[in-house]
């Protein structure tokens, strides 16, 4: 095993390790960020930031990076991965201080949403705040004739989701003959949303000799090939094994029927009226008709989904985030750069019909070290989905509430090895009964999902991100999942 640096603590002699696993990370004793090698210069941003102590992510991550090695990240987010491959980064520009070529970007980060593109930009200019630095963010959305205009002197950090930046790259906007680090942030998501195309298309445009970090929450086999073709001998860190949930989020299953889930949501919701919660929808007409119900219902609601305008969308994050909503209703897609801290409730509203989407879902709470509870509604047509995500997370979810025929009494009992207890706070049975005052909308949806697409076609007119979170919407038969990976690309 490689030693990557032989300086600085012990703690630290494991951190670059060609292969890192978790157990290894246990006995990492994380010190100071002076600990590995980063300047003084980026230690007063970090402390102006708050920055004390860093993650395992960071403390693995940041002394390979520094030192010129291909990284393979294995992280959920609430990690801290921004900052993990964000100040080596930085730290490597500034030591060389020559300007950008017009049109080009010294460094390159690819996100698979707008919102954690914008997301990974605010963090970065936090850091750069005592230095001359240009950052940049391009993303679908917003005028790409000032994206144009504000690349047209270069940029040293590039932002950049990966649909816009091709169609910056056809309008020879941007060239990245000059960029020599390349960032894929949330590869996996990427995959997902059938970007690799897009992917295979800018790597040929950037330079053979570069440095290349990949970072994912899940490791699907794509992933591994992934790595293979743009990766040359990479340092693996992982922090929590692939598909696995966060160690602090209680995860609880309420088994009941579709039509009742807004009823038993209220319920829930009701009980926590002062707690920042994050609603799952599969589809964005599903996502919109709930949040519109909640709202109706009394209840401090907005949504986030493909419908939306940018504008619309960074509003609804933003009175999320300061509390003047307390609820925010999201598409998968939509939801993937939300990083909030107080989030203390995720609700699967509907499950998702990729697993690995589940614990990127409830990723979104138990973040920075608090404790989060994710609470999932299970109809009997998502039982399949059920036990994909279980297959991959390896948990056994507890049920707090119901009890469904899929399931017999051998394989699954009430506070099993899921952790997570009431979970929603509902007790043995709420929600699963027949509906009582049901709302329209509930059912509407209900029927809306069943509406899928011929399979490998999209109708016309629908979106990417419908054809990542919501297209397939019919739930799963007994016997075959329903969920694939043949997403279409689609300009985010």
């Amino acid at each position: 095993m490689t030693r990557l640096s032989n300086e600085g603590p012990d703690a630290f002699l494991l951190a670059c390790a060609p292969t890192l696993s978790r157990a290894a990370m246990k006995g990492i004793v994380l010190t100071e960020f002076a600990a590995l090698g980063l300047s003084e210069r980026i230690l007063h941003s970090l402390e102006a930031s708050g920055f004390k102590q860093p993650t395992p992510i960071q403390a693995a991550a940041i002394p390979a990076v520094l030192e010129g090695h291909d990284l393979m990240g294995l992280a959920q987010t609430g990690t801290g991965k921004t900052a993990a491959f964000g100040l080596p980064l930085i730290e490597k520009l500034l030591a060389n201080p020559q300007r950008p070529y017009p049109k080009s970007a010294r460094a390159l980060i690819l996100a698979p949403t707008r919102e954690l593109a914008n997301q990974i930009t605010t963090s970065l200019r936090s850091f750069v705040k005592r230095s001359k630095l240009q950052i940049a963010t391009v993303v679908g959305g917003q005028s790409i004739n000032n994206q144009i205009r504000d690349l047209h002197a270069g940029k040293d950090i590039l932002v950049a989701t990966p649909g816009r930046l091709i169609d910056l790259m056809e309008r020879k906007a941007i060239i990245l003959a000059q960029t020599h680090f390349l960032v894929l942030d949330e590869a996996d998501q990427m995959l997902d949303l059938g970007f690799i195309h897009s992917l295979k298309q800018i790597a040929k445009a950037l330079p053979k000799e570069r440095q290349t970090l990949l970072f994912s929450a899940t490791m699907p086999s794509e992933i591994e090939g992934l790595a293979r073709t743009y990766l040359t001998d990479p340092v693996r860190v992982e922090v929590t094994p692939p598909g696995k949930a966060a160690d602090k989020i209680e995860q609880s299953v309420h088994f009941v029927s579709q039509r009742s889930k807004a009823d038993l949501l209220k319920q829930h919701l009701g009980e926590r009226k002062e707690d920042l919660s994050l609603v799952f929808a599969r589809t964005k007409h599903g996502a919109e008709k709930l949040m519109k119900h909640l709202v109706s219902k009394g209840f401090s609601a907005a949504s986030i989904h493909g419908n939306k305008s940018q504008g619309q969308r960074d509003r609804a994050i933003r009175d999320f985030k300061s509390g003047d909503v307390r609820i925010l209703v999201a598409t998968d897609v939509a939801a993937r750069g939300i990083d909030i801290p107080g989030v203390s409730h995720v609700y699967n509203f509907d499950l998702p019909q990729v697993p690995e989407s589940y614990v990127h879902r409830i990723g979104r709470t138990a973040r920075a070290g608090a404790e989060g509870r994710a609470v999932t509604y299970c109809a009997e047509d998502e039982t399949k989905m059920l036990r994909d995500i279980e297959k991959l997370t390896g948990v056994s979810i507890t049920v707090a509430g119901g009890e469904h025929p899929g399931f017999s009494a051998g394989t699954r009992k009430e506070g099993g090895r899921g952790r997570g207890g009431n979970g929603g706070g509902g007790n043995r049975g709420s929600g699963g009964g027949r509906p009582q005052g049901q709302p329209g909308e509930a059912r509407k949806s209900d029927n809306q999902n069943r509406k899928r697409p011929h399979r490998g076609k999209r109708p016309q007119g629908q979106s990417g991100e419908k054809a990542a979170a919501g297209a397939g919407a019919q739930p799963a038969k007994a016997n075959k999942p329903r969920w694939r990976r043949n997403r279409k690309s689609r300009a985010a």
